[in-house]
């Protein structure tokens, strides 16, 4: 009893499935790694991203003076996020108003353009990733019940071969086609739970840029319709 339980068990199922199962599973156990690993990356990317979004919303909304928060804000490393959204806005907007031939409607066009542009690079960086976790989610069910229906072909074939037919002898190979299965739902549930997860978050961060720019150009028009601008 004991020697048919040893025989039985997993690490020797998957040392005896045929070498297509087994690469099956060795396929399935990559992207599995693969998609943790780039589901503790992203998690931190986006932890990082909404701090640093709240800290800098809040000096914007406590800044006086925007062009003194954009001066700052150059001295720190290449921006990101909110930060980089400011920058593109305010830069596109310093550059079109210092134009002599500019007229108010072209600047608060050309700062919209820039915020747009700016916003589009952000969201795809929020986005990067996702397209595989979302192949892991949806191909690897398939891949692991490819695995399982290859793996009980092979159960029954054997099966044929034999006077007598016992469960002791088509079990081990449906066993390992099973297992084949229950890699490739370890690897696609997690990695549907976070695509999910990310996609809802980048969603929501990217709305929260398009507020911002709003609210930036909002005061870049009361600036733009002070007296003596200009000279200013």
């Amino acid at each position: 009893m004991q020697s048919g339980l040893e025989e039985m068990s997993i690490w020797s199922l998957i040392a005896g499935a045929s070498l297509l199962v087994q690469a099956v599973m060795l396929i399935l156990v990559l992207a599995s790694l693969l998609s943790w690993y780039l589901i503790v990356l992203r998690a931190k990317n986006l932890a990082r991203t909404e701090r640093e979004m709240a800290q800098f919303y809040s000096r914007f909304r406590q800044a006086d003076d925007l062009h003194h928060l954009y001066l700052e804000a150059g001295k720190n490393n290449p921006a990101t996020g909110l930060q980089s959204v400011f920058n593109a806005g305010y830069q596109e907007f310093q550059t079109l108003n210092q134009l002599s031939n500019s007229d108010n409607s072209h600047v608060t066009e050309g700062t919209e353009r820039a915020m747009l542009v700016a916003i589009g690079e952000e969201g795809a960086q929020l986005e990067k990733g996702l397209s595989f976790l979302a192949t892991v989610g949806s191909v690897s069910p398939y891949i692991g019940l490819f695995g399982t229906v290859w793996g009980i072909m092979n159960a029954f074939i054997g099966l044929s071969q034999v006077q007598q037919a016992t469960l002791s002898t088509v079990a081990p190979g449906i066993a390992e086609a099973l297992i084949a299965t229950a890699i490739g739902l370890f690897a696609a549930i997690p990695a549907v739970i976070a695509y999910n997860r990310f996609s809802a978050s980048a969603a929501t961060i990217t709305s929260r840029y398009y507020l911002f720019g709003n609210e930036l150009q909002m005061r870049l028009h009361r600036t733009l319709h002070k007296p003596l601008k200009r000279a200013a």
